[in-house]
């Protein structure tokens, strides 16, 4: 539960650093990830309608943290793009977290490593199972 708890805190961290909302920080590590996409592809990755992504993007485009632009081959389409200053912003909030999971996975034994991944793909596995369970 403590680690739980802390992963929590820290995403509420980030969330207020970047002065978004759970749904707004969502979107905003998916586009990090992607580095722009549609509409249609955000709101299937936060799992919610298309008018409450628009709800969503439209906070974070009046944020600064987003910009809206024509698709690059589909005129009728546009693309979110994250904005630089957000994404600057959101790693080095990040930053210190993510290197200090990498510098502690590259100090495991290579049998550690393999018992550890083991162990988080068994959650995985949970987790899956228990949301099927649930139909979500």
């Amino acid at each position: 539960m403590q680690l739980l708890d802390r992963q929590l805190r820290f995403r509420r961290h980030v969330q207020e650093e970047l002065g978004v909302d759970s749904a707004g920080l969502t979107a905003m590590i998916h586009l990090a990830g992607a580095g722009s996409d549609t509409p249609t592809a955000i709101a299937a990755n936060l799992e919610r309608s298309t008018a409450a992504t628009s709800l969503v993007l439209n906070r974070l485009e009046n944020a600064g943290h987003i910009s809206r632009q024509p698709h690059p081959s589909d005129r009728r389409k546009v693309v979110v793009v994250p904005a630089p200053a957000s994404l600057v912003t959101a790693y080095k909030t990040a930053n210190p977290v993510m290197v200090g999971i990498d510098q502690r996975a590259a100090a495991l034994t290579p049998a550690e490593q393999s018992t550890v991944a083991g162990f988080l793909h068994s959650l995985v596995g949970l987790y899956e199972d228990a949301l099927r369970e649930a139909k979500l």
